[in-house]
């Protein structure tokens, strides 16, 4: 038994031996690296790091978002220069004007009493519904013209329109096949648009806009 016990300790010297001082290192290191970490892991972490992409992603679409024109904000009092407070009651006063709407980035020039199809269905809306199109380059009426950059400050006129109701198209039918086959797909399509009616396009009075907060500056 003893024979035994001094012949397991000395294969076990030499073992160790032949093992490298390189891979010893090792060894040592990384038993030293799990102790640390299962001691540290009760301590307060570091706060989490974004992702380099997502950062690069937020900052593509922010660059994107400042590069769309946007309408004055409302809650900023909008400023009339000079020439616009000198020309406005002109414009004003004069009967049919007419208004260049953009919907959805189309343009669409529009009087009183006009019927405009969209080349669409507009969603949450019904027959009988009263909208306002705050969205114009430019009004106008037989002798004057107000244009924006690139669009108008929305407190400056109102333009609305009626919701007349939903019109469908003829139902078209096209055949689609491949090269060296039978098979003939038939596709339906029957698009729906939705009718409206400018019920009033008008620009607004000087002491309208004065009234509201606005603001005459460059005097």
């Amino acid at each position: 038994m003893f024979s035994s016990a001094v012949f397991r300790s000395t294969r076990e010297l030499r073992t160790i031996s032949s093992i490298p001082p390189s891979a010893s290192l090792f060894f040592t290191s990384n038993r030293c690296l799990h102790q640390a970490t299962a001691g540290s892991q009760f301590k307060a972490t570091q706060p989490e790091i974004p992702p380099q992409g997502q950062t690069q992603n937020t900052e593509r679409f922010s660059h994107l978002r400042r590069s769309i024109p946007e309408v004055a904000s409302i809650s900023i009092p909008s400023e009339l220069t000079p020439a616009i407070t000198a020309l406005l009651p002109d414009l004003a006063t004069q009967p049919s004007h007419y208004i260049t709407a953009h919907l959805h980035a189309r343009p669409y020039l529009l009087t009183a009493g006009d019927t405009l199809r969209l080349p669409f269905r507009m969603p949450n809306v019904q027959a009988g519904d009263v909208l306002r199109l705050n969205r114009a380059s430019n009004i106008g009426s037989r002798d004057f013209t107000l244009k924006g950059a690139p669009y108008l400050d929305e407190r400056l006129f109102e333009c609305r329109v009626r919701v007349m109701g939903v019109e469908a198209e003829p139902l078209r039918i096209k055949e689609k096949t491949k090269r060296r086959q039978r098979h003939v797909q038939r596709v339906k399509s029957k698009h729906k648009y939705t009718i409206l009616k400018v019920v009033d396009v008008r620009v607004k009075q000087l002491d309208e806009l004065l009234a509201e907060g606005a603001k005459i500056v460059g005097q």
